[in-house]
């Protein structure tokens, strides 16, 4: 698949899959955790409300969610903040889940979704409040038109949040980027992705305009989040072989290898930026 395909062949599986593995929010990035007690679903809650403080949410805002996934994210701002919460994702079927999940959840009225690539779209300038961006900038091959396209639709003080996995520095980047795993990842998961390093986005985000307002590290945290979601998958292998066999080896291989490198190859960012002017 090429990055100019409409969609990405991973998040174009039936949704159900990912219910089997995922918590019941349907969160595909790192969990927050505070102790060694904590459940997955406790843990994604957690991380979502620390977004919401990173972005500095009070109530009502404008926020826009930029490769929404299963809408865990606009749904969850909609319910807790009364968040006017717009979710773009090229993958039809997660637009499908996430407006039923809306009129379930009551919030339909507050939620929506628009199909398409965000940084060729058109979107009204200086509209939002806060922009997100949680493990989807990976599929995403031009920093320099997502960070300006982000900056564009901001109002101003406006903040966007940016949560990646990286290498951990370019020599990482020369070493492993043609690896058999980062090569299983791209082309039988992905069909694209490309990890950078952190100082690209850095970078990126400064070029756009940006004030760099806070960098966490959240390594960690993604580590036992991927560890969560092995043990989900073990779980639940016949059901998800049940919609094609030999699919829950295949999404292990591919966990297992997220989880290898991390402290050595990968690292996994929180980069917090303000348009303040």
């Amino acid at each position: 698949m090429s990055v100019t395909a409409d969609t990405n062949q991973h998040y174009d599986l039936d949704p159900e899959i990912f219910g089997e593995f995922l918590d019941p929010l349907r969160k595909y990035s790192s969990a927050l955790y505070e102790s060694p007690a904590d459940t997955l679903e406790q843990a994604q809650r957690r991380k979502l409300r620390f977004v919401a403080q990173r972005l500095g949410l009070r109530g009502g805002e404008q926020l826009l969610d930029v490769g929404c996934g299963w809408g865990s994210l606009i749904l969850f701002m909609a319910e807790e903040f009364g968040c006017r919460a717009t979710g773009v994702s090229p993958a039809p079927r997660q637009h499908e889940y996430i407006a039923a999940q809306a009129g379930a959840r009551g919030v339909a009225e507050r939620v929506r979704t628009e199909v398409g690539h965000f940084e060729r779209m058109d979107l009204p300038a200086r509209s939002v409040d806060a922009v997100t961006l949680l493990g989807s900038i990976v599929h995403m091959p031009d920093l320099d038109a997502v960070f300006g396209k982000a900056r564009a639709v901001l109002r101003r003080r406006g903040t966007l949040y940016v949560s990646e996995s990286c290498f951990r520095n370019a020599a990482a980047r020369t070493a492993f980027d043609g690896r058999a795993g980062t090569e299983f990842v791209r082309e039988d998961i992905f069909g694209w992705g490309e990890l950078r390093p952190l100082s690209e986005l850095v970078t990126a985000a400064e070029d756009a305009g940006f004030s760099i307002i806070a960098v966490d590290d959240l390594t960690e945290h993604y580590r036992r989040t991927i560890d969560d979601w092995i043990a989900n998958v073990d779980a639940a292998a016949a059901r998800i072989d049940a919609h094609r066999p030999g699919l829950a080896d295949q999404l292990r291989h591919y966990l297992e290898i997220a989880n290898a490198g991390w402290g050595y190859t990968t690292k996994h960012y929180a980069l917090t930026c303000r348009n303040a002017r």
